[in-house]
């Protein structure tokens, strides 16, 4: 309990030292030490309008990814964008600008939901590799489905922080299993790792019921890294590589 407290202590004292700030004008540029697809750090932008407050991304995650051939237009993967926006309560406009209006008091919690949208978002980059025929989030959902595997997606809980904190799917307790949280990863690598540890130590010890963590991780394209998967298994999350899902099955159905 206390190493876990001390970990999202160390985590906050780490975000407020490696955040910049630079005035442009009316604006603020935010630079933050998250990493976009391109290794550059994640910048948002500030701007008071009277009471409230403005963060956008200036329209530069979308853009970027439509200029890197990411076909962002059918459908399916505009319904992605919407889901992925709404989960964190963030709005694009017709410049395709990520943005959120907050007042004074809720400002910490409105950057943090723009950013995990901003990740969120970049990791739709991987959608625009030719032999990727179906987006991965919907590959889990219909898994789960046809292994008939009882699940809720998008599911919010508040962690000790009082951040929002929002997993793809939860698997609910039963007489023979505890309820399982299950964070899909279509891009495996140290960032999304770290960002799922700091959800889960913010989680877990308030959820009324013991639950178990898990990844399930797409791996058709590389192998998963041995020491992402170790960092995981260090704090009682279990990665799943897609390509061994049916291995799973009972243990997630039960």
């Amino acid at each position: 309990m206390d190493s876990a407290k001390k970990l999202i202590e160390k985590y906050y004292f780490w975000l407020q030292d490696k955040t910049f700030l630079k005035d442009f004008g009316e604006w603020t540029e935010i630079t933050t030490p998250f990493l976009d697809r391109h290794n550059d750090y994640i910048q948002i932008y500030l701007k008071k309008e009277g009471d409230e407050y403005i963060l956008s991304d200036d329209g530069y995650t979308i853009n970027d990814l439509i200029s890197s051939g990411c076909v962002l237009d059918s459908p399916k993967r505009r319904k992605l964008i919407d889901l992925t926006l709404n989960g964190f309560a963030i709005k694009k406009d017709d410049k395709n600008c990520l943005f959120v209006r907050s007042n004074f008091d809720t400002l910490h919690i409105k950057k943090h939901c723009l950013i995990q949208s901003i990740l969120a978002i970049n990791d739709l980059f991987y959608l625009a590799k030719a032999h990727v025929s179906s987006l991965f989030f919907e590959d889990v959902k219909n898994w789960l489905d046809m292994s008939d595997i009882r699940s809720t997606e998008n599911v919010i809980f508040k962690g000790k922080s009082g951040f929002d904190r929002k997993f793809d799917f939860v698997i609910p307790k039963s007489k023979n299993a505890n309820e399982r949280i299950l964070k899909v990863v279509n891009n495996f690598n140290k960032n999304s790792a770290d960002l799922f540890i700091v959800e889960w130590l913010d989680t877990k010890d308030i959820r009324p019921n013991k639950a178990n963590a898990y990844i399930l991780a797409n791996d058709n394209e590389e192998e998963l890294s041995p020491q992402v998967i170790d960092a995981l298994r260090n704090y009682e999350i279990n990665t799943i590589p897609w390509s061994k899902r049916d291995s799973h099955v009972e243990m997630l159905r039960v």
